[in-house]
């Protein structure tokens, strides 16, 4: 399918996949989309039924009391985007350095037109510390990312999600409470005393994309945090000190990381939290290295064999990359795996003429599309199905929480939607980070130290201005 340029506010975006879905709900492109509620504004499930909405997770189960958006006013629900557009730019130019605007990856190039830095999870939350200054540091991304910026921002700092439905369905299949009733019954297995060589029992690993609790409790109960960067990095790290590793939420990162360290698949039971020691056997646990948490991420579960089958057959000589979330047989189909930065870079440093399939988030592969036409890029999956969460950020949201910020002669200047995590929580799972950050590869196959994050990518590499 062949997008054109779009104008949005007198800026052109290439490869929106907004504008795409709208395009293909009004019968103007072809192509096909996983709902047809995507071409609606998000405001408009703000108060429906609680849910994910649509995309990617809209079939996904939601915890109770999870966040909610409260309405967002008319004014910015029914402004065009060339109204919205302005509006963000002029409050943009009042604010200055005291705003820093953070836009992931995955978001809608209507968002990523207005940040500062576009990056992974953990690359945006480092460019928050790069700027202490800022009074206020807008994350357009979802609910665990905001608490990352938060944790490791200064105090002062106010970190805002532009829309508090923004969560992520794989962060919430590993919940606080489920994650201590597991490690309760795992240390009834195990007990708590070191081996001869020093090594405890069982070291708790949890991935980036997970709440601020279930960091903090890596941090009380020795374990760490890792991103799919850093995660064979930090397997080596855990498996220095722990005979074997419980690893949550997601479970295709746990196994394709241990599988590729040589770790047999027999020896990595899965963990369902809605069942008696998981679901496993004691046995099993006993003889297992890294425990997965029933968790996935649904952007990524979308991709199949069959799909890089289709790929080589329409591509000959297609290069397949595809994002470590994905299970396994997809990832030992595909020629590489590898982080959303591992796959910017691969295509950065491609030959002119390559052709890639990439398995990862729509929104990054048509802005990679966009960004080197001298390539041959496309994703996957055929059907449009962007991640829903990231979904429900828009401008509109972007243009409220900014003006807000700005205030008026009729309103006092206040920040909405402000993510805080709580000192109780943000000491220890500060401290699970500062382990990742201390945690370098080996030099040649032994020993461990300190991987630094990548750098984020300035917003000017995907988009003028």
């Amino acid at each position: 399918m062949t997008i054109s340029r779009i104008e949005l506010g007198g800026a052109s975006v290439d490869a929106s996949v907004d504008r795409t879905i709208q395009l293909v709900q009004a019968g103007q492109a072809e192509g096909s989309t996983c709902s047809p509620d995507l071409a609606a504004g998000p405001w408009e499930f703000d108060a429906g039924p609680l849910g994910y909405g649509p995309g990617s997770s809209m079939g996904d189960v939601i915890p109770v009391g999870s966040p909610r958006q409260g309405e967002l006013p008319a004014a910015y629900r029914t402004a065009s985007a060339d109204e919205l557009d302005a509006r963000i730019r002029a409050a943009k130019e009042t604010l200055g350095e005291r705003v820093v605007i953070l836009g992931h990856f995955y978001q809608r190039d209507e968002v990523i037109a207005y940040a500062n830095f576009v990056g992974d999870s953990f690359q945006l939350a480092n460019a928050a510390k790069a700027k202490p200054d800022a009074e206020a540091i807008i994350f357009c991304g979802v609910h665990f990312m905001a608490e990352t910026a938060d944790l490791l921002s200064r105090p002062e700092q106010a970190v805002i999600l532009p829309n508090l439905a923004a969560g992520c369905s794989m962060a919430d299949m590993a919940d606080i409470d489920s994650v201590q009733e597991c490690w309760e019954q795992l240390e009834a297995l195990y007990g708590t005393e070191p081996d001869a060589d020093g090594r405890v029992p069982v070291i708790p690993v949890t991935y980036m994309n997970s709440s601020a609790a279930l960091k903090g409790f890596c941090g009380e109960h020795g374990g760490i945090v890792c991103t799919s960067s850093n995660a064979e990095t930090v397997l080596a790290w855990a498996f220095e000190r722990g005979q074997r590793v419980l690893f949550f939420p997601d479970q295709h990162l746990g196994r394709n990381t241990a599988k590729a360290m040589g770790v047999p698949l027999e020896q990595m039971p899965m963990w369902n939290p809605r069942k008696a020691l998981g679901g496993s056997s004691a046995a099993d646990l006993l003889d297992a290295r890294v425990i997965l948490w029933h968790g996935f991420c649904s952007v990524h579960r979308r991709f199949t064999v069959d799909q890089i089958a289709q790929a080589r057959v329409e591509h000959p000589g297609v290069r397949v990359i595809v994002h470590p979330e994905c299970p396994m047989a997809v990832v030992d189909a595909a020629d590489e795996y590898g982080s959303t930065d591992y796959i910017t870079k691969a295509i950065a440093a491609a030959p002119a003429g390559s052709t890639f399939a990439i398995g990862t988030e729509i929104n990054l592969v048509q802005r990679l599309a966009a960004e080197y036409p001298q390539h041959t890029i496309f994703c996957l999956d055929p059907v449009i199905c962007p991640c829903s969460t990231m979904y429900r950020i828009h401008p509109g949201y972007l243009a409220w929480v900014l003006e807000a910020l700005v205030g008026s002669a009729e309103r006092p200047a206040e920040v909405l939607n402000r993510i805080t995590v709580s000192d109780d929580v943000a000491a220890p799972a500060r401290v699970a980070l500062e382990r990742m950050l201390a945690a370098r590869p080996p030099a040649s196959g032994g020993g461990s130290a300190s991987v630094t994050a990548p750098a984020p990518v300035p917003v000017a590499s995907f988009v003028g201005a």
